[in-house]
This record gives structure tokens, C-alpha cells and sequence, in this order.
């Protein structure tokens, strides 16, 4: 961490260190343009001598990069090209007949300086745009001891211990409530500004700020397991993963520059001679017409080194990704590569899976239909037989009828069985609550519910007579229905859902959510199979699951995005893009923002390419200057690095 802040602060104070040079070098140009307005007649020397002054004290750091790629082996940079150009442009005056272009050369380092701060700033802001999630990283944590607090790095808690986490203070590793209330602040995760309420019992995850009570946590995870670390090693780890435009750039700069450099050197050195050629044949005033015609190529083939410098694109188009991410991670969204954004920007076939993605993943009794006793009591003696189980049925029972731990009824003889459901004793009564095949085992004449595409139905029999149903549904998601109509907005093509749940209730889904399509009653190898039809079908695929079970399915698509990657382990791990939290509607959030990074950066490459083309063939008919040469270089440059930084607004 100390190794960490030490090197900004170095970047800092060396990009500190040039501007202070930069002005220096411009006080000092204007000395010399004085000097040189006064003293028209100075030998050419002389006023090299003037102008050379400014120029080291601008060039020195590109003339040191220049250097230092010549003794790598890799002098085919932009920083060799400027280096090149300035040098030429400082000696052509020293050719007979030829103008003196020493404040052109001063001016060209000037500008690329100028180009180069611009970057410089660009990057600190994608930076510190990425690096807010670096914020999240807790500094200390207050582990309990016998008599006091001891304040440790989070990195040295084991599993098992209780922290403490005050008010204002950041939650320093995943764990479980023990005591205390409060609400949790958790926007650099997921870009919500809703605060989060937490209780005893709760989970809660790394990196989530404490806004009012005071919480003790039992951990669950060690450091270097916790959401926050994860989180952390995904963002540095994003970078890595070049997009196919970065990619191209990369190998274009390789090839292109080594050409351009010959062209150079062909318009400096052929085309004098050439014209030469033509003057005198091979009579004797050959060499003398090739020195007359030298200097005005070779300044056009400086303009040519100058003009063709790749700065836009080297700069542009990888700043450009590297904002589209930084701009994605503010709104919730981890995006695990720039390639990823390439594959969002062309997705036309979404793949959901239902519970926990598209529905709450949490049953509630939407129903009762009782046939021999009131719907309070049907309700009370149901919660009372699922009163110990662990399913979710069960709890959607128990948290319909929350008041049956205080009402005095005695339960005894529970008795599970097997895939039929629970039998219990509730006071007096003997009570069954299951399926069909439950009401048919104690006798009771079960019938069909009329509403039963709404949910589960689940049978109440009392004394081995039918008692009623109640139905529990997992009901769909606030926003789900507006990201399928958000998607189709967008021009996706298909949506399909696959799930595990019944034909009827998938369908019943499906028709709600205006899904176009939907598989149901599947088995986890099934939706494999599922996605293996689909995908040949579609240009670019993308399965969304809440991660827990979907990891093969996340890694068959070509996008794997897992919802809610708040404390899913599987998801952060298996997916390509996690949304922090449960929202669907943030799925059309992640393509837009893919797609608007993908056409900012198209918009750099046709640019940059486009004015460069032009004023390359200005230059090589004489009709362009060195002035418009430094635009067509350092003005694209900052132009695109501005236009770049657009990609940074989500």
C-alpha cells in the first residue's frame, strides 16, 4: 500500500515537474523570438543556440523516451517520430538556400507536450473513476478482546471473530450480525443510494459503509476471500483484457510506424533525387541539383513524421475502453474486460434464468382458499406444522402467519415425508400439510385449484378431512418487467427464460414479463443442452442467473452476467459482468454503455485516420505547413482524448 501511494505521488509530482519546465521553456521561447526580432541579421548557429534552449527544456523527457526505446530495440514509437521530426526540422537551415524552421521544431515539441498532458489528465480521470471502487477498501478493523478493542489490519482476522464496526466506519470483512441495528451505505458497490437496513442475524458484506449504529459482526470470511477483495483484484484485473479494437491498435502501431519512417526517409532522399534526375540526366551537376531540391523534400518529409505520428489512436482508443469501464463500475456494473464490452455492444439474444434473477427468489402466500374453517385459521394451523422446517414453503408460511410463536398451540409428532409433505400435531388436531399425493395418502378428497397457474398449491388436510389450499408464488422482480421492455428498446431480438419450476408457473411468468420465449421443468444440464441450441441461433448470447447454481450455464454464453454479486461467490467468479445488485433493468444500462464506449471509439479511429490521410497528402504536394501538421498530430490528439472522456459519463 505504502509502495502503492508512493508511486502516485512520484506521478504527480514528475507531471508537477514538466508543467513547471513547459512554462519555464515558454518564457524562455518568447525571450528568444525578442532577441531574434531584435537582431534579424544573427548567423544561423546563433540562433540555433537560442532556440535550443527552449527545446531541451521542453524535449528532454521525449528525447530521453526516444533514447531509451533505441536501446530496448523498440525505437518505433511516437516519442522516436517527434524526436526525429524536431531534430531534422532544427538542422534543415543549415542546407543552402533553405529557410531556418527552428521555432517550428520548438513549437511541434511544444504541442506534442501539450498532447501529452492532456493524456496524462485523461487517464487520472478514467483512473480515479475506477479507483473510487478502491475506496471501499477498509484500513482497520476493531477485533473484540477480552476487556477492549484491539485495532488490527483487516488482512490478520481470522473466521470466527467478532468486529466491531462503528458509525462512519467501513465494513471491514464479509460476516453475520451478532448485535446492533443500522443502515448501510452501499453505493460504491452498487451504485444504489437506497441505504440498506441491517439486524441481528443478517449478513453483511466488505466494503458497505456503517451509517448510524453500532454492529458487532462474526466473520465468515478471511480478507483476502471477501467481497471487497474480490471486488479490488476484479477492477486491476480489468485492464488485462484488451478489446479486438485496442488489439488491433496495438498490432497497427507495430507495423505502421516502421512504415512510416520509410516513407520518410524515401520522400526525403528519392524525390530530391528524383527531381534531380529529371533536371540533369546523369550530367555532372547532378549531386549539386540534388542538394538544391534536398532541403524542401526533406522538410516535407518531416511534416510526413509529424502528420503520421498514431498518438490519437496509441491514446484515444484504449483511454476510451478504460472510461466505458470506469463510467460502467460507477452504476453497479463490474465489467471484467474491455473485450466484454465488445461482445455487450453486439448482444442480441438474452438468456434469464427465473428465480432469483427475473422473481424475488422469495415465496409468499398470495391465496387462501379454505373449505371447512376460516382463512385466519387454515393459515395459523399450516404455520404451525411448517414451524421447524427449513424450506422455503415453509418460511413463506411462517412469515404469512408471523404471530404463531405466541399464540400458546402446542405441536408435537412432527413427521416429514418424503416428497409429499409435513404431518404435525397442533393442539388436539392432526393436521397435514403437503401435495396431492399427501391429500390422497390420509384420504382427504382434494380438488384442483382455479387458480393454480398463479403458484404452488399447497393442500391442508385436518383430521384426514380437506380442509383447503393455499397458493405461494415468488413473486417477479419491481423492474423486471421494464428491463425485458428496456432490452427490446435497445433492438434485442429474443429473450428467453429457462427454469426448473413448473410448465404452468413458467408460463405464467413468461406471459407477465412478455418474455418471447421460455423452457421449464429443466434440470441444471438441461439448461447447458438449452444454451447449446440457442446460441448458433444468435450473433452474440448473454445468460443472466444469480450465480449460485447457473456457473456452467454463465460459462457457456458468450457474456456470462450474474445478478446481485453482493456476497454470490460463484457469480463474481463465473461471470464476465456482475451487476452489484439485483436489478434486471441495469442489464440495457451495461449494453448502452457498451455500445456508446464501442462508437466513441469508432468515432477516434475514423478521425484520426481521416484528417491524417488529408493533410498527408497536403504535405506531399507542398501545400500543407508545419503548422498544420502539428494540428493533424497534437490537435487530433487532444480532440479524440477529450472525445474519449465522454465515455466516462455512464
Amino acid at each position: 500500500m505504502a509502495h502503492e501511494h508512493h508511486h502516485e505521488h512520484h506521478h504527480e509530482h514528475e507531471e508537477g515537474h514538466i508543467q513547471l519546465w513547459t512554462i519555464i521553456a515558454m518564457v524562455v521561447l518568447l525571450i528568444g523570438a525578442v532577441i531574434v526580432e531584435k537582431n534579424m541579421a544573427l548567423p544561423t548557429w546563433q540562433l540555433l543556440l537560442v532556440y535550443l534552449i527552449p527545446y531541451l527544456l521542453i524535449g528532454a523527457g521525449t528525447l530521453k523516451e526516444a533514447a531509451e526505446g533505441l536501446a530496448h530495440g523498440d525505437p518505433f514509437n511516437e516519442h522516436f517520430l517527434m524526436t526525429v521530426a524536431t531534430i531534422g526540422a532544427l538542422c534543415i537551415g543549415f542546407f543552402p538556400g533553405a529557410e531556418t524552421e527552428f521555432p517550428e521544431a520548438v513549437f511541434v515539441m511544444l504541442f506534442f507536450q501539450v498532447g501529452e498532458f492532456f493524456e496524462g489528465y485523461a487517464e487520472g480521470k478514467s483512473r480515479k473513476s475506477i479507483e473510487h471502487l478502491m475506496d471501499i477498501r477498509p484500513d482497520v478493523a476493531h477485533i473484540e478482546g477480552d476487556s477492549e478493542l484491539r485495532d488490527v489490519n483487516p488482512q490478520e482476522v481470522l473466521v470466527g471473530q467478532v468486529i466491531v464496526v462503528r458509525p462512519g466506519e467501513k465494513v471491514p470483512l464479509d460476516g453475520m450480525v451478532v448485535s446492533g441495528r443500522s443502515t448501510l451505505n452501499t453505493m460504491a458497490l452498487t451504485g444504489e443510494s437506497v441505504p440498506l437496513e441491517v439486524r441481528e442475524g443478517n449478513d453483511i458484506v466488505s466494503g458497505c459503509i456503517n451509517m448510524s449504529g453500532v454492529l458487532r459482526v462474526r466473520t465468515t470470511k478471511t480478507f483476502g476471500e471477501s467481497t471487497v477483495s474480490k471486488i479490488i483484484r476484479l477492477v486491476e484485473e480489468a485492464g488485462e483484457h484488451k478489446s479486438q479494437s485496442e488489439a488491433f491498435i496495438t498490432r497497427f502501431a507495430r507495423i505502421y510506424t516502421p512504415i512510416v519512417v520509410g516513407l520518410a526517409l524515401a520522400i526525403a532522399v528519392i524525390m530530391p533525387l528524383a527531381k534531380a534526375l529529371m533536371a540533369t540526366g546523369l550530367a555532372g551537376g547532378l549531386m549539386a541539383a540534388f542538394w538544391a531540391a534536398f532541403p524542401l523534400w526533406l522538410y516535407r518529409a518531416l511534416m510526413f513524421l509529424v502528420v503520421s505520428c498514431p498518438c490519437a489512436l496509441v491514446i484515444s482508443v484504449p483511454l476510451t475502453f478504460f472510461g466505458g469501464l470506469g463510467g460502467a463500475s460507477r452504476k453497479g456494473i463490474l465489467v471484467k474486460g474491455a473485450n466484454y464490452l465488445d461482445i455487450l455492444s453486439k448482444i442480441d439474444t438474452v438468456v434469464f434464468d427465473k428465480t432469483g434473477t427475473l422473481t424475488q427468489g422469495r415465496f409468499t402466500v398470495v391465496a387462501v382458499h379454505p373449505e371447512m374453517c376460516s382463512e385466519f385459521q387454515l393459515l395459523h394451523l399450516a404455520a404451525h406444522v411448517e414451524h421447524s422446517t427449513t424450506h422455503p414453503i415453509g418460511a413463506a408460511l411462517r412469515d404469512a402467519f408471523p404471530d404463531e410463536a405466541t399464540d400458546g398451540c402446542s405441536v408435537s409428532n412432527v413427521e416429514e415425508i418424503a416428497g409429499k409433505g409435513i404431518r404435525a400435531q397442533v393442539g388436539d388436531k392432526v393436521v397435514c400439510v403437503g401435495n396431492t399425493k399427501m391429500m390422497e395418502m390420509v384420504g382427504a378428497k382434494w380438488h384442483q385449484c382455479e387458480h393454480g397457474d398463479e403458484g404452488t398449491i399447497i393442500h391442508v388436510a385436518i383430521d384426514n378431512s380437506y380442509a383447503g389450499h393455499i397458493v405461494i408464488s415468488d413473486q417477479a422482480k419491481p423492474d423486471s418487467a421494464e428491463a425485458i421492455s428496456q432490452l427490446k428498446q435497445l433492438g434485442v431480438k429474443k429473450t428467453v427464460m429457462l427454469t426448473g419450476d413448473r410448465d404452468e408457473v413458467a408460463e405464467r411468468v413468461a406471459r407477465q414479463l412478455q418474455i418471447d420465449e421460455y423452457h421449464a421443468e429443466l434440470l441444471p444440464t438441461e439448461k447447458v443442452e438449452q444454451m447449446s441450441v440457442l446460441m448458433p441461433q444468435s450473433e452474440a448470447l448473454a445468460f443472466v442467473g444469480d450465480g449460485i447454481n447457473d456457473a456452467p450455464v454463465l460459462a457457456r454464453a458468450n457474456v456470462g452476467i450474474a445478478m446481485g454479486g453482493l456476497g454470490s461467490d460463484a457469480a463474481i467468479e463465473a461471470a464476465d459482468v456482475v451487476l452489484m445488485d439485483d436489478q434486471p433493468s441495469k442489464i440495457a444500462t451495461a449494453i448502452r454503455i457498451a455500445r456508446r464506449t464501442i462508437g466513441i471509439a469508432r468515432q477516434n479511429i475514423w478521425f484520426a485516420i481521416g484528417v491524417k490521410v488529408a493533410v498527408l497528402i497536403l504535405a506531399f504536394f507542398g501545400i500543407a505547413t508545419m503548422w498544420l501538421a502539428v494540428f493533424a498530430d497534437v490537435g487530433v490528439t487532444v480532440l479524440a482524448v477529450l472525445n474519449a472522456m465522454r465515455a466516462l459519463k455512464a
